[in-house]
């Protein structure tokens, strides 16, 4: 089983092809493929925290996450209604989580943090809400679609793809 993270889907949201520039020529097209990676990546046994901003349309949330593969958990984003987070099919629906996975600290929400939990002590930060336009900081990942190919990332894959300095553990 593997756990992984995404955010920003925005299924359904035309505004964010021409707000974010998603290289899409409407929203059909952008929801099949978001849906297509999504399967593509994740298992039917796997995790997946969701960090927020699920889709435009909360009616259209049950029937997303019916096709979608794996135990799914939402964390609210700035987008996510009341509906969306009752729609049937989340595990588990917060504000905030902390959790540990391959002995590292996590920190999930859907904004990123100026600072956070354990940050001294090498916790992570996993977050959505800035498509990628955000300056990084040391230990702290944009989990969104617009960042990871439209598809959702392991926490291995954002550790093995962030620079690090000598002598320093991710």
């Amino acid at each position: 089983m593997t756990v992984w993270f995404t955010a920003d889907t925005h299924f359904g949201d035309h505004r964010t092809i021409n707000i974010w520039r998603r290289p899409f020529a409407d929203v059909a097209a952008m929801d099949a493929l978001l849906v297509e990676r999504w399967n593509a990546t994740v298992a039917p046994g796997d995790t997946v925290w969701h960090l927020g901003d699920v889709a435009r349309r909360a009616e259209a949330v049950a029937g997303l996450l019916e096709r979608l593969n794996g135990t799914k958990h939402l964390l609210r984003g700035n987008n996510d209604t009341g509906a969306t987070l009752a729609a049937p099919g989340w595990a588990s629906v917060g504000d905030y989580a902390e959790l540990e996975l391959g002995g590292r600290e996590l920190v999930l929400g859907h904004y990123p943090f100026r600072s956070w939990n354990g940050q001294h002590r090498g916790a992570i930060d996993l977050h959505g809400h800035s498509h990628g336009r955000l300056a990084p900081m040391k230990r702290q990942y944009d989990v969104g679609v617009d960042v990871h190919d439209f598809a959702p990332v392991s926490l291995d894959q954002l550790l093995a793809a962030a620079p690090r300095r000598a002598g320093e553990r991710a």
